[in-house]
């Protein structure tokens, strides 16, 4: 699996840029990601705050994870903008019949493969070593472009979870 994420992130963007990261309840087919790669492009192309264009990026990664990029070197996004990324996940999830918004599921790579855990079998899963303090997990909390690059694929140990678990 290639976790890379430089060569897919636009280079014009500056490490301040702001990023909101949805994940997906399941992986999207490919024919639903074809389509939703016209949606993301299309909501890109028309994103503004206060009339002004917004220089956005917007990507599926890893068939799971919708990332929406702003670089408010050009334009700040305003809550209405804001609103209108949120009207767009809400538009995927119900086309999809997806969940976006649950921040109770975990995401982790396990045997080089996306598995998602409900945030109360965490200890669970520790104490059964399926996952352990290097297991890379999807900090789907960071907020700007530099911390999706360097903070958002980060083993347990470096991530907030090491203080909700006992690991060995």
């Amino acid at each position: 699996m290639n976790l890379d994420l430089t060569e897919h992130l636009p280079e014009d963007f500056a490490d301040t840029s702001r990023v909101w990261i949805y994940q997906s309840s399941r992986l999207f087919f490919i024919s639903e990601a074809l389509e939703m790669e016209d949606m993301l492009n299309d909501f890109v192309a028309n994103w503004k705050s206060h009339g002004a264009p917004v220089k956005g990026y917007a990507s599926l990664f890893f068939g799971r994870f919708i990332v929406l990029m702003a670089d408010e070197t050009a334009t700040g996004v305003s809550g209405c903008s804001t609103d209108s990324s949120v009207h767009l996940i809400k538009a995927i999830e119900e086309k999809y019949k997806v969940q976006m918004f649950d921040r109770q599921s975990l995401a982790f790579i396990v045997k080089d493969k996306i598995e998602v855990l409900p945030l109360n079998q965490l200890e669970y899963a520790a104490a059964n070593n399926f996952i352990n303090e290097n297991t890379l997990y999807f900090n789907n909390t960071v907020l700007s472009k530099k911390e999706m690059i360097e903070k958002w694929i980060v083993p347990v140990k470096d991530s907030w979870l090491a203080n909700r678990l006992s690991l060995n």
